[in-house]
């Protein structure tokens, strides 16, 4: 006879489930909770660039916080009592006192600024790159165009949040930033001053400039930034997340693991790791000494002034461009000089990057939803496009920092600024032809491999004298790999006119449609097909060396476990029992 003892549930359980029961009466959060619990995510590091950024802003949030308690955003004329002796009486606004104040006075304060600056640069740098691997594995393709614009423009907020938080301290370096902004603003024709005395409350640099920059640092740019990211994040679990190609990774599915318990544990322990990482960084590695710099005076301007990185490629575009273009129009300056590099060379970078995905839609004509990411050597224009645009943005970070390549290498600083402006006409151009003819010629070498295998180094000899190398065959996983792409080729569009001779509406757009998609797919590399991968299997008396490489392709993606897709190479009814071959 046996007895079984139930052990009743503590008090705290109770008064747990007691209300996760509560709330999911009135509000059905369980069922949302339930839902989202269940949801499969890919498992690959590239995504984990996406959470750097995020852990980044929710540090930037913490410290910041922390900053707010004792900063005092005000240009009030104060002076400087405190331990750094250095400045002892001098005159400052009360925003650069309370500065030293927090890096010499406040238990904490110094760690809390470098921890704050330290994330800002991290949490641009992981953005950055997270849309590069977003861009080159095409991520951004339907149904996932709005969410690309989405991360865009959350570029874009990270950018006006590392400026405006930059120029708070009043020091001399956020100073000369602040009156290269003003020299920009003040650019622009007919309302260039205008705007200029609205933003800094009067002629430069007028008293208001840090109030407003404080209020638009701490509460604007930070409250749009966090509705985008809750918008970017229901966007990904709306669409699904996309999956690197792979055997038994199709547009239907998701290969991954769920979010609880498996991502809810890596993503709180990720989290920890780049926040100590930061940490660390800011404990060991000192970054705007403001103390070094002095309050904002408009007279000297050092050598070696930069921003901070993200920012280093507006400074480049004003340092390469010759200071003649200046007119005088009526009683107007049109500045040109400062117009074009300040305003003109960024917009276009970036409009490149906002209207991508809708441009590359608009030559292939493709409607349907796509999860599963291309390798960028099967897009090759769109890959070299990407490079062309980053050898560009490389270029005018570089030339930002003219004046310290001619200190540290001892060269002309006029010599560096001409290299340049050739550079930047010409580096981008090198950099696509030479990436596009890298991504054919690793697409030949995915032909080459699936039709011939992989080198062995073995020689075998053959009764009638004849050498051969033999090929070590691919399995089927990794011919499913090379051969997965789809075959893009240039739109075909009917004749401008109809059988009557009446010329058809539309054909302009066509034709539009038509020439950009030569310029995207006119060069390309065919995947192999089943025909192709047949013959190149019957090699008659080779046959006797026995290798799987000389089944038939059916037969190999037929035998063992079956794998996904291959449109290219399902040929006959033995493989439409594949898990992908309702995508074929």
């Amino acid at each position: 006879m046996s007895t079984t003892t139930t052990t009743a549930p503590s008090g705290g359980a109770r008064a747990a489930a007691a209300t996760a029961d509560y709330l999911d009466q009135r509000t059905g959060v369980g069922k949302a909770v339930k839902e989202f619990a269940r949801k499969i995510f890919p498992d690959h590091w590239s995504f984990l660039l996406g959470e750097i950024a995020l852990y980044s802003f929710v540090t930037l949030l913490i410290s910041g916080v922390f900053l707010t308690m004792f900063f005092v955003p005000s240009m009030t004329e104060v002076h400087y009592d405190g331990p750094w002796r250095e400045l002892q009486g001098v005159a400052m606004s009360e925003a650069f006192a309370s500065t030293l104040r927090l890096s010499f006075e406040v238990r904490g304060g110094l760690l809390m600024r470098q921890i704050h600056h330290w994330a800002a640069l991290i949490f641009m740098a992981a953005i950055v790159t997270h849309m590069m691997r977003v861009f080159f594995t095409g991520a951004f393709r339907k149904p996932r165009e709005i969410n690309w614009v989405v991360g865009f423009v959350l570029m874009i907020l990270g950018l006006a949040a590392g400026f405006s938080g930059y120029s708070l301290p009043d020091d001399v370096l956020s100073g000369n930033g602040l009156r290269i902004t003003d020299g920009v603003v003040k650019s622009i024709p007919i309302l260039g001053s205008y705007l200029s005395y609205f933003l800094f409350g009067g002629e430069f640099p007028g008293h208001d400039i840090i109030p407003r920059l404080f209020t638009v640092h701490i509460l604007l740019v930070p409250g749009l930034i966090l509705a985008l990211i809750a918008l970017h994040l229901f966007l990904v679990v709306l669409h699904k997340h996309t999956q690197y190609p792979g055997s038994g990774r199709t547009n239907a599915n998701v290969v991954g693991f769920p979010l609880f318990p498996v991502y809810v544990a890596k993503a709180g322990g990720y989290f920890f790791l780049v926040f100590g990482v930061i940490a660390l960084m800011g404990a060991t590695m000192s970054i705007n000494p403001v103390w070094n710099y002095g309050p904002y005076d408009p007279s000297p301007v050092s050598a070696g002034a930069q921003p901070d990185w993200y920012m280093l490629f507006l400074e480049g575009s004003l340092r390469m461009m010759p200071g003649q273009l200046e007119y005088m129009i009526g009683d107007y300056t049109l500045s040109l000089n400062v117009l074009i590099p300040a305003m003109v060379v960024p917009g276009v970078l970036f409009m490149l990057l906002a209207l991508y995905p809708f441009v590359e839609a608009f030559a292939t004509g493709d409607k349907r939803e796509h999860h599963v990411l291309d390798r960028p050597r099967n897009r090759p224009y769109r890959t070299a496009f990407g490079v062309s645009v980053l050898v560009a943005f490389f270029i005018l970070v570089l030339a930002g920092s003219n004046d310290l390549i001619a200190t540290h290498f001892h060269l002309s600083i006029n010599d560096i600024t001409w290299v340049f402006r050739f550079l930047l006409f010409l580096g981008p151009w090198a950099a696509f032809v030479v990436t596009k003819r890298i991504c054919l010629a690793l697409q030949r070498k995915d032909r080459e491999l699936v039709l011939h295998g992989h080198e062995t180094g073995q020689i075998v000899r053959f009764a009638s004298g004849e050498y051969i190398e033999v090929h070590k065959p691919l399995d089927a996983h990794e011919r499913w790999l090379r051969v997965q792409h789809e075959a893009i080729r240039p739109l075909e569009i009917e004749p401008a006119e109809d059988s009557r001779g009446v010329r058809r509406k539309g054909y302009r757009a066509d034709a539009l449609r038509q020439r950009l998609s030569r310029v995207f797919y006119e060069d390309r590399i065919e995947p192999v097909t089943p025909a192709e991968l047949e013959a190149a299997h019957s090699h008659g008396d080779h046959d006797a060396l026995g290798s799987d490489q000389e089944k038939a392709p059916a037969e190999i993606l037929a035998g063992g476990a079956p794998v996904g897709g291959g449109t290219h190479l399902v040929a006959g009814p033995s493989d439409e029992t594949g898990p992908d071959a309702r995508n074929s």
